[in-house]
């Protein structure tokens, strides 16, 4: 390893490594003045950009920011490393590589054919030399399509996760929930509940009334509870309908340990999962969340920058070709994400990289009740992140999730985006949606009466 040196007037800067570059290069995040790594000024952000802009890309696979001897992440990252994808871009610069995506030629099909090739390092490199409308206008031209009873990520389509918890894993609270999202237009992405108590048979339960549900009205969504991965795990053993496997994952080894979790682990969940061939028109049944600053509230970032270990997590996730990934951006809290700018500026950056590295990304656009952010913030990262082609965002009753504590999207919310920005549902819900009477042909909701079937469900 060597330092960088980068000299603006009579003021000379040095960096003592290619990990501290990133850190300092990094916009303003509280997580990083926590950990003691952010810039302490802008003139320093902008000479540690400076240094990075001239990086060759190269250098991330000479120096790892943490050693494959000691990292098992770090070891996947490398070993799966698409040396063929990489070569189209092997003698850029970190600064060339911004303007080689920022470029006509860098279309939706280059960019699939490229997302291989480039370590989450490298991502997260360029990202730190981006404005925001940069980070919005590569990640529009990125596209990535998965398939579980649907098909998520068309263009000119935007999906909801319906997000129906209750603090007592109540079955009339949560089904109100599910058929009030329905009815809004929500859910294609996946009906996915937090439980409030991780355990086997609550998991069965919730499973089993989903499913019920599904089957019934022959929705074309799938379903997930999203406990730790062990207790769906043994759920699905006993015989539970299980869909989608969900689990927290982080961009270091020790953070992964810290959640329980390691990547023979998530091997043996996918392949369990797979062995269920419950999918009609495909079969991606893995469900990821992350979120900037995990790794440092496990103690856990091995001195890198937090922007950096989230997308590193994305690397993660990439390995198990998963059917939803997102950000819970704001989620952490002000420790790691002081205010709204913050926040809007970690989900364009976690956007960006994960779909840039080739993954199904959509976001929670939330913050918690402590931060300094507000409503109009998520409705402007929503926007933001709609423009930039994020597969879905999460629905939740009047935007207050009443069992995390959080504020996040509402039904609402994912009404709003679709009109603003002319988008659909998946197909295969927006024709399911249309034949239950919920949408018109003008993909406008229609007025429900109390004899909807859906709403004379038992």
């Amino acid at each position: 390893m060597k330092g960088y040196t980068y000299s603006i007037g009579s003021c000379s800067y040095q960096f003592k490594d290619l990990a501290d570059v990133m850190a300092k290069a990094s916009s303003a995040k509280s997580g990083d003045y926590l950990a003691g790594l952010a810039a302490e000024s802008d003139e320093q952000r902008v000479a540690a950009q400076m240094v990075l802009a001239n990086i060759p890309l190269k250098r991330f696979i000479e120096e790892p920011l943490i050693s494959p001897e000691n990292d098992s992440v770090s070891r996947l990252l490398l070993d799966e490393h698409d040396c063929d994808g990489f070569k189209s871009v092997e003698n850029d610069t970190v600064g060339d590589f911004r303007n080689r995506l920022l470029s006509y030629e860098m279309t939706s099909s280059t960019l699939a054919t490229l997302a291989g090739g480039l370590l989450p390092e490298m991502v997260a490199a360029v990202s730190k030399l981006m404005r925001n409308q940069d980070l919005i206008l590569v990640a529009s031209k990125c596209q990535v399509v998965t398939k579980f009873r649907n098909t998520l990520g068309l263009p000119n389509r935007v999906s909801i996760r319906l997000q129906p918890n209750h603090p007592t894993d109540d079955a009339k609270g949560i089904g109100a929930s599910i058929l009030d999202g329905l009815m809004y237009g929500c859910g294609d992405a996946v009906i996915g509940i937090n439980p409030a108590t991780d355990n086997v048979e609550s998991v069965k339960r919730l499973l089993s009334s989903i499913d019920e549900l599904i089957q019934r009205f022959n929705i074309p969504t799938q379903s997930c509870v999203l406990a730790h991965v062990t207790t769906q795990l043994k759920a699905m053993e006993q015989g539970a309908p299980v869909d989608i496997l969900f689990q927290s994952i982080a961009g270091t080894e020790s953070a992964n340990k810290s959640f329980g979790i390691d990547l023979e682990l998530l091997e043996e969940a996918q392949q369990a999962a797979l062995s269920l061939n419950r999918g009609t028109v495909g079969n991606h049944v893995m469900y990821f969340e992350t979120g900037q600053g995990s790794c440092l509230s496990a103690n856990a970032h091995h001195g890198i920058d937090q922007q950096t270990l989230e997308a590193r997590a994305y690397g993660v996730a990439r390995k198990f070709n998963p059917f939803l990934v997102n950000s819970v951006v704001g989620f952490i809290g002000p420790e790691y994400l002081y205010d709204g700018k913050q926040i809007t500026r970690a989900g364009l950056e976690d956007h960006f990289c994960g779909k840039l590295l080739g993954l199904p990304m959509g976001c929670d656009v939330c913050y918690t009740n402590h931060a300094e952010a507000d409503q109009d913030d998520m409705d402007n990262l929503l926007t933001l992140l709609g423009v930039a082609g994020c597969n879905f965002f999460m629905g939740v009753p009047g935007a207050d999730d009443i069992m995390l504590n959080y504020q996040s999207t509402s039904f609402h919310d994912a009404h709003y985006l679709r009109q603003v920005l002319n988008k659909k549902p998946a197909p295969e819900f927006e024709l399911w949606l249309k034949d239950m009477h919920i949408m018109g042909n003008d993909n406008l909701l229609l007025p429900v009466t109390g004899s909807h079937p859906l709403l004379m469900a038992k």
